[in-house]
């Protein structure tokens, strides 16, 4: 029987003109976020199944592949339950894992510690267009640090990234915090046991509109008066930092007074000292699905692209799970796999500082000539060329064409006869 030559149905091949816009990204996000002191660590693709379905991923925590006892510890007759099979799973993301390795190392690490993380992760989803079940996350996260200048180190390390990356695509970083979607739901006279529920139709807003909304809030049981005040407040402020100011003025009978202030001074000081062009705007109606999340959180939108590119935001409460101390802890996410897609789309042509040349020789070639051959190459290398000796294929003109596609842009041939 023939084995089967396409990938696992979800996952794929990556061909070499796409690795090579995947290499220069990651270069150039590991670049940058190294220049604001991030440092890189690794962890398991593998985790603990009990930690993986802590309810702190969300529906995430329905899409695990999760791995069966080996050994002797497997036993198909004794089992009763999944629990007797299954001890581990693939990671589903990157901070569940990051919270695991602080609460294990957290005395060998500096205090605040600036995380950088990239890698693939796993996912048992549908799969569909830009949608796999294993892609690259890349994640930045301050653990240790209750100050805002969390959050303003990752808006502005993620914001300088994607403006190099993408400088002709204007993009939006929407921002909001927890305690202010509390705030306006206590304001507005729902119930806290019912926040949860009340986000999640939120959450629903771009996709149904405030029609959508607020006949979802009214259909599950909730006054229509306190809708009304409710979606009413959404209307009511600028998305800037003067409107987040605002709105902590409306809410100060439901809402600390810092909540609203500290928001606002993370977005004029980003506006102060950006150096990408984006904006920065206020989303009241920004609830982001992760459990986790205890306060500020944030979104980046590209033009011409559905869907955020980036997230992230604060969660204080995930490390004390693991070592029984809340440590502060903030993180922003860059949706890898998007950013590649969208240069895909555009054609993008990766900036090579090395020219690449491509030495076709002809088949047949004696030994003499082919060393002069590759010892050229080697002397073309050794000056930062970067050079690919081959043989010649009988579809020259096709073989060029290909090589054209991955950037070769200059090619010499060699024959038995002559050096040509």
């Amino acid at each position: 029987m023939a084995l089967t030559k396409k990938p696992i149905t979800g996952m794929k091949d990556i061909l070499p003109a796409e690795m090579q816009i995947r290499d220069y990204v990651m270069n150039q996000i590991k670049d940058t976020y190294r220049s604001f002191g991030f440092s890189s660590l690794e962890t398991p693709c593998v985790e603990h199944i009990a930690n993986l379905t802590s309810k702190q991923g969300g529906d995430n925590e329905k899409l695990i592949f999760k791995i069966l006892k080996r050994g002797e510890k497997l036993n198909l007759d004794t089992a009763e339950t999944e629990n007797d099979l299954v001890d581990g799973g693939l990671r589903y993301d990157l901070t569940l894992p990051l919270a695991r390795y602080y609460s294990n190392n957290s005395a060998s690490l500096p205090s605040p510690f600036k995380a950088l993380q990239m890698g693939p992760v796993w996912r048992a989803d549908r799969p569909q267009k830009g949608r796999f079940r294993q892609f690259v996350q890349c994640d930045i996260d301050i653990l240790g640090d209750a100050t805002s200048l969390a959050e303003i180190e990752l808006i502005l390390a993620t914001t300088t990234a994607l403006g190099k990356i993408c400088p002709d695509n204007s993009f939006t970083v929407r921002i909001n915090d927890r305690g202010i979607l509390k705030g306006m739901a206590s304001h507005c006279g729902f119930p806290e046991d019912s926040y949860d529920q009340v986000f999640i139709i939120l959450d629903k807003m771009d996709k149904i509109g405030c029609e959508g909304v607020e006949k979802e809030l009214i259909e599950a049981g909730y006054p229509e008066e306190n809708v009304k005040k409710y979606l009413g407040l959404f209307g009511a402020v600028e998305d800037n930092a003067s409107g987040v100011r605002k709105l902590g003025e409306m809410l100060k009978d439901s809402m600390p007074a810092e909540v609203a202030e500290g928001l606002a001074h993370i977005m004029d000081t980003v506006t102060d000292v950006a150096v990408a062009d984006f904006k920065i705007a206020f989303d009241p109606t920004l609830v982001r699905g992760m459990s986790y999340y205890t306060g500020t959180i944030f979104e980046v939108q590209m033009e011409g692209f559905g869907g955020s590119v980036a997230g992230g935001g604060r969660y204080d409460k995930m490390i004390g799970k693991f070592t029984g101390v809340e440590t502060p802890a903030c993180g922003f996410s860059i949706g890898f796999e998007r950013i590649v897609t969208i240069l895909m789309d555009q054609n993008f042509q990766v900036p090579s500082a090395a020219e690449k040349k491509a030495y076709l020789f002809e088949k047949g070639l004696d030994s003499g000539r082919l060393s002069e051959v590759i010892s050229e190459a080697m002397k073309e290398r050794a000056g930062g060329m970067q050079v690919l000796v081959a043989q010649m294929n009988k579809n020259k003109k096709f073989q060029k064409e290909q090589l054209m596609k991955e950037g070769y842009t200059e090619f010499k041939e060699f024959y038995k006869e002559a050096l040509k």
